[in-house]
C-alpha cells in the first residue's frame, strides 16, 4: 500500500463510526485492522466501521446492485462482521450526501440484512426503513449479578434481547455481554437492551452491543425496543390497524420509531459527519498482521 487511505468520522446519536470510502473494494480490512482503527486510544476510535463500497464491486452485494448502488460493509468495533446497524445506515447515508454522491430525498443502501431505504430531509434528520421485525418464539432470560429478567426475543436482521427493568442502573457494567439463557436462543451472541418507561409510548434504554460493548446508541436496538414495548402495551399495529410510534431515548440522544400496520418499521434521527483525515498505510499494514 503506497498511498494514504481517506477516512471520515461520524456519529448518529453518539453511536460513532470510522468511515472508509472504498468504491472499488480495494482496501484490505481484516478484523485486526478494523479493531485497531476503532481503538479509542491507539486508533481513530469508533463503535464500528462503515466500509463504503459500490455494490457491484463486493461479492456479498452484487445481487443487490440493481436496487442499491452502494453497499454498507459494516464491521463491529472488535473487527467482526455484522448483518446490520441502524445508526450506521443513517451515518452511511449522510456520508453519501456529504461526498456529493446523493442529494436530499430517498436513497437505497445495500446491507447484509438486505436493501434498506433512507430519506435525507431538509432539517438534517435521516429516516431509515428498517424492514420488519421477527419475533422468535421461546422464553429468554437475561441476568446481571443476582438480578434476572424475562426478555423479548426480537430480530431486526440482527438479534436482540429486550428486558424491561425498574432502573437503568440495574444493568450494571455493560462492557461485557450480559449472560442469557437458553444459550440456543442466540448461538452467535446478542445485543441486549435494558429499558425503562418515561411516559406514554416513551422509553429509555441502555444497550450492550454484540462486538462493541456498551454504546451510546443502537438503531436496531431502538427498533427492537419499540416493537417489544408495543407488544407489551397491546399496541401491535397489525392487530390495531394503527401505526405505533415510540420515542426512544438513548444515552446519546433521541430516536423516533414508527411501526406500521404492514409491519414496516421506520427510524428517524440525526446523523453527523465530524472529521476527515488520512490513514497511514504503513501503520495499517503493521496492525493488520
Amino acid at each position: 500500500m503506497s498511498t494514504r487511505i481517506a477516512f471520515l468520522k461520524g456519529h448518529g446519536t453518539e453511536n460513532d463510526f470510522v468511515i472508509v470510502p472504498d468504491p472499488e473494494n480495494a482496501v484490505d480490512l481484516p478484523p485486526a485492522a478494523v479493531a485497531a482503527l476503532c481503538d479509542r486510544r491507539a486508533g481513530i476510535g469508533g463503535d464500528g466501521l462503515l466500509h463504503v463500497v459500490r455494490s457491484v464491486a463486493h461479492p456479498e452485494a452484487k445481487g443487490m446492485a440493481a436496487e442499491a448502488e452502494w453497499f454498507m460493509d459494516y464491521r463491529n468495533g472488535d473487527g467482526s462482521v455484522a448483518e446490520m446497524c441502524g445508526n450506521g445506515v443513517r451515518v452511511f447515508a449522510r456520508y453519501l450526501q456529504y461526498a456529493g454522491l446523493v442529494t436530499e430525498g430517498d436513497i437505497a443502501v445495500a446491507t447484509r440484512a438486505g436493501v434498506k431505504r433512507a430519506h435525507l430531509d431538509k432539517e438534517g434528520d435521516v429516516t431509515v426503513g428498517m424492514g420488519r421485525a421477527r419475533l422468535p418464539e421461546g422464553d429468554v432470560t437475561v441476568s446481571v449479578g443476582e438480578r434476572s429478567w424475562p426478555a423479548r426475543n426480537v430480530n431486526m436482521g440482527n438479534p436482540h434481547a429486550v428486558a424491561f427493568v425498574a432502573d437503568l442502573a440495574h444493568a450494571g457494567d455493560l462492557s461485557a455481554p450480559p449472560p442469557f439463557t437458553p444459550a440456543s436462543a442466540y448461538p452467535d451472541g446478542v445485543n441486549v437492551e435494558f429499558v425503562v418507561d418515561r411516559g406514554p409510548q416513551h422509553v429509555a434504554l441502555r444497550v450492550h452491543e454484540r462486538g462493541a460493548g456498551e454504546t451510546r446508541s443502537c438503531g436496531t436496538g431502538a427498533c427492537a425496543v419499540a416493537v417489544a414495548a408495543a407488544r407489551r402495551d397491546g399496541a401491535d399495529p397489525a392487530a390495531t390497524g394503527v401505526p405505533a410510534t415510540y420515542v426512544v431515548d438513548v444515552p446519546g440522544g433521541r430516536l423516533v420509531i414508527t411501526e406500521r400496520p404492514d409491519g414496516e418499521i421506520e427510524m428517524t434521527g440525526p446523523a453527523v459527519i465530524v472529521a476527515t483525515g488520512e490513514i497511514d498505510p504503513e501503520w495499517l499494514e503493521t496492525v493488520a498482521r
